[in-house]
């Protein structure tokens, strides 16, 4: 099982079954069924969680919601079943929900702390939602836990989730974790509170800005790195009403293109683009002028690509228009920024680049 796998929501695929979902199945048109009651599940709940709450807080769940009733259930129920022996808090920001969303956490808030695990349930009374920047820096702030664990209420943790991490976290205090499966995923982190306010808060911009992306470019920038938990963590879910939608591809490609110059092209004299087709095109046309100028050739094993013998920039004002080579993979030269999608082509992609013994970070990196 993949450590973020995703559950279809309504789109035409079946939902998982209860057992792949690790979580009660999923339920159609946001209708969910009563909660079970209290004492079956106490019997889910860790038995020795019980007076711990008066202690210091290790561990805070940090969970922005809006419009989430689908979803809550399942989402609280896996805080419920976290095998951390450790004290852990709920902080949760409801952002103007307009739906049922507040009755469900209100009802949750009961069970959770009753088997000592603390909820902080605060919202925003306005009639507009602020965004989900706003919403996890609201939820952060009136948390009290040594770290932070990002969660979304759309998703389902696994148990063992906050024990792996806050065990990854103690040995690596300058990172932020995930788990097995693709990095940059928001619900899989986890990183110290310390470390956060360090890095800054999350972009406040509201709907349609990359906040995740954001924050973890500025990790980066400050020297964080990126610690990976190999085994499977969290379900996410990929719906059509996930936040996820509100942010445009265009927007997330500018913010990627100007990271990969400001990190890596402006240090570079010249490269080579892997890949002369659609992808490698779009990022020739997104570089600014002084990097564009870098590109030595495009590389590539499409012959009719190769045979062409060059790519000819039409938009461009120069005159005459620029000409860049296209080369087979074998005759080009590193270092290269590589945009070809990992997996698609049943290895072939895989074992070309492993043929030059190249190393990546130095030689090459992904722009896939």
């Amino acid at each position: 099982m993949d450590a973020t796998e995703k559950i279809p929501g309504e789109n035409g695929s079946p939902p998982p079954s209860s057992q792949e979902a690790g979580a009660s199945s999923a339920l159609p048109k946001c209708q969910h069924p009563d909660p079970p009651s209290l004492p079956l599940l106490q019997s889910i709940a860790p038995s020795n969680r019980e007076g711990r709450g008066n202690s210091g807080i290790e561990v805070s769940i940090i969970l922005p919601v809006y419009n989430a009733e689908c979803w809550l259930d399942e989402c609280l129920k896996s805080v419920l079943e976290q095998d951390f022996q450790g004290s852990f808090e709920l902080s949760v920001f409801n952002d103007a929900s307009t739906d049922n969303s507040v009755h469900i956490i209100e009802h949750w808030k009961v069970i959770l702390e009753d088997v000592g695990i603390r909820v902080v349930l605060r919202g925003n009374t306005s009639s507009q939602p602020c965004g989900v920047g706003f919403a996890k820096n609201q939820a952060i702030h009136q948390s009290s836990g040594t770290y932070l664990c990002f969660l979304d209420s759309d998703d389902v943790m696994m148990p063992q989730r906050i024990r792996l991490q806050r065990e990854a976290a103690i040995q690596h205090p300058k990172s932020i974790f995930t788990s097995h499966g693709p990095t940059v995923i928001m619900p899989t982190w986890f990183c110290s509170r310390e470390w956060f306010c360090h890095v800054g808060k999350f972009d406040e911009g509201g709907k349609g800005t990359p906040e995740d992306l954001l924050f973890f470019y500025e990790h980066l920038r400050k020297g964080g790195g990126v610690y990976r938990v190999d085994q499977c963590l969290l379900l996410y879910r990929y719906h059509p009403q996930a936040a996820t939608h509100s942010v445009l591809e265009e927007t997330i490609w500018a913010h990627r293109v100007s990271f990969l110059e400001e990190r890596i092209l402006n240090d570079w004299p010249c490269f080579t683009i892997w890949n002369a087709g659609k992808q490698g095109r779009k990022l020739f046309r997104s570089l600014s002028p002084a990097n564009q100028k870098k590109v030595v050739a495009f590389c590539d094993v499409d012959r009719n690509k190769i045979a062409k013998g060059f790519y000819t920039y039409e938009d461009s004002k120069e005159i005459p228009k620029p000409r860049i080579p296209v080369l087979h993979f074998r005759d080009a030269s590193p270092p290269f920024i590589i945009c070809v999608k990992l997996d698609l082509t049943g290895g072939q992609f895989e074992e070309n680049l492993k043929l030059l013994e190249l190393k990546e970070g130095m030689d090459y990196y992904h722009f896939n």
